[in-house]
C-alpha cells in the first residue's frame, strides 16, 4: 500500500536511528519538541523513543486543539447547549472533556441538552425551529471546513445556524513556547528544535515558521505522521543542530509545500479575522492566536447571537495537563496519571483527546515505564 507500508519499515527505522546515534555528539543533550499530538502518538505507538540514543530527548508539546481549549470555553458551550431552543453540534472527543465543577458536555446531554455529533448545516436545514450551534474547534487544519460550512449556510439563507468559534493558530503557540525571556527559570522549556505539525502545514505551508526559526535560532522540520517520517525528521534536526543551522526543512514533501493550500487560505481569510487575544490551556492569554468571524458574517456568530459572556474558570488544581502541554512535565509526572485519571475517568483534556499526550502515554507508554521500574528494582 503506497505511503503506508513503506513508512513503517522497522529495519529502515532502526537504520536511521543508528545514524542518529552515530551523529548525535557525545556529551551533548538534544531536546526536540513535537508540536502535534499525532506525532506524540506515533512516537509512543511505534516505540520511537526506545530507538533513540539517551542524549536525544523528545518533549511533548501542545498536542491538539481539544487539549489547549480552556475550561471556560467548555463551560460556555455547556451553557449554550442547555438553552431550550439550541441544538449544539460538536466533535466526539469534546463530549468528555472536563469543565468546571465536574461538568461536561456528556453530562449536559444526559441532563437533557440537545447535543449531537452530526452535520450542523444539514440539521439546521432540516429543523428550522431549532437554533443549531456548531461548536467549532481546531488548528488551521479544520478551519477551512468551518469556513465552508458558514459559506454554505449563507448560500442556503439559513437563519438558525451559527458557529461558536474556537479555532486557534499554530505559530503563535510556538512563539509562546520559545519566548521564555520573561518567565521564571523553573517555567522555561528549553528545546533545541521542533518537529513541525503535518496537517496544519498542508494548509499554511512551511513559510510561517521561517521567521520563528530565525528569531529564536531553533530549527523546524515539518514531518509526516508515520514512524519513518518522525525518525527522519529527528535526524534532520540533529544535523541542523550539529551544523549550527536554524532552518525550516520539509520532510513531508509528499503533502506539504512552502506556500500551503492557497484556496483554503483564501476561504479562511474571507470569513475569519484575528482575535486580539485568546486563552490557551497551559499557555495563558496569547495575542493574535485565534480567529473569530468577520463582521460581515456576524449573523453566524453564536457569541453575538446569544450574547455569550465568558466567565473565568480554573482548571482542576490537581491536574497538571497545562504543564504537560507546555513540555514542562511528562504525563507520568502528574500525580493523578494512572490513579484517579484514566481514559474512563479523565481529569483533564490530555487524557480525553485521542491526540492528547496523556492518552498516548496511557495507551502505549505506561507499560514501558513499569518495565523500567521493575528493572531498577531488580538491580537494587
Amino acid at each position: 500500500m503506497k505511503y503506508i507500508d513503506e513508512y513503517r519499515d522497522g529495519g529502515l527505522a532502526r537504520s536511521i536511528a543508528a545514524t542518529i546515534a552515530r551523529e548525535a555528539v557525545s556529551g551533548r543533550h538534544y531536546k526536540f519538541m513535537e508540536f502535534c499530538g499525532g506525532h506524540t502518538h506515533a512516537i509512543s505507538r511505534y516505540g520511537i523513543e526506545d530507538l533513540l540514543p539517551s542524549n536525544v530527548e523528545m518533549v511533548h508539546g501542545p498536542g491538539c486543539p481539544v487539549c489547549v481549549l480552556p475550561v471556560g470555553r467548555i463551560d460556555d458551550a455547556i451553557r449554550l447547549a442547555m438553552r431550550p431552543e439550541v441544538t449544539l453540534c460538536t466533535y466526539a472527543d469534546l463530549m468528555r472533556v472536563p469543565a468546571s465543577s465536574g461538568a461536561s458536555l456528556l453530562k449536559a446531554k444526559a441532563a437533557g441538552a440537545d447535543i449531537r455529533m452530526m452535520d450542523a448545516v444539514l440539521i439546521a436545514e432540516a429543523e428550522p425551529a431549532r437554533q443549531v450551534v456548531f461548536f467549532a474547534i481546531g488548528f488551521e487544519t479544520t478551519t477551512p471546513s468551518t469556513a465552508l460550512s458558514i459559506g454554505l449556510a449563507r448560500r442556503k439563507q439559513l437563519t438558525n445556524f451559527s458557529v461558536f468559534c474556537n479555532h486557534v493558530l499554530t505559530p503563535p503557540a510556538i512563539r509562546a513556547i520559545l519566548d521564555t525571556a520573561n518567565l521564571p527559570e523553573v517555567e522555561r522549556v528549553l528545546v533545541d528544535g521542533f518537529v513541525g505539525p503535518a496537517h496544519v502545514s498542508t494548509v499554511i505551508g512551511t513559510s510561517p515558521y521561517v521567521g520563528l526559526a530565525a528569531e529564536f535560532e531553533k530549527p523546524v522540520v515539518v514531518a509526516g505522521f508515520e514512524p519513518l517520517d518522525v525518525v527522519q525528521a529527528i535526524l534532520m534536526l540533529v544535523r541542523q543542530v550539529n551544523e549550527g543551522r536554524s532552518d525550516v526543512e520539509n520532510q513531508y514533501i509528499r503533502a506539504v509545500t512552502a506556500e500551503g493550500n492557497l484556496i483554503a487560505q483564501r476561504e479562511i481569510a474571507e470569513i475569519f479575522e484575528l482575535r486580539e487575544t485568546f486563552e490557551w490551556r497551559g499557555l495563558g492569554e496569547l495575542p493574535a492566536s485565534a480567529l473569530r468571524l468577520r463582521e460581515t458574517y456576524a449573523q453566524f456568530d453564536a457569541e453575538q447571537r446569544f450574547d455569550v459572556v465568558p466567565v473565568p474558570a480554573a482548571d482542576n488544581p490537581a491536574c497538571e495537563c497545562g504543564d504537560v502541554l507546555r513540555g514542562l512535565k511528562k504525563p507520568a509526572d502528574c500525580k493523578l496519571f494512572g490513579t484517579v485519571c484514566s481514559p474512563e475517568t479523565p481529569m483533564g483534556s490530555c487524557m480525553v483527546s485521542p491526540e492528547g499526550a496523556c492518552a498516548a502515554h496511557w495507551t502505549y507508554g505506561r507499560f514501558r515505564d513499569r518495565a523500567k521500574a521493575s528493572a531498577v528494582r531488580a538491580m537494587a
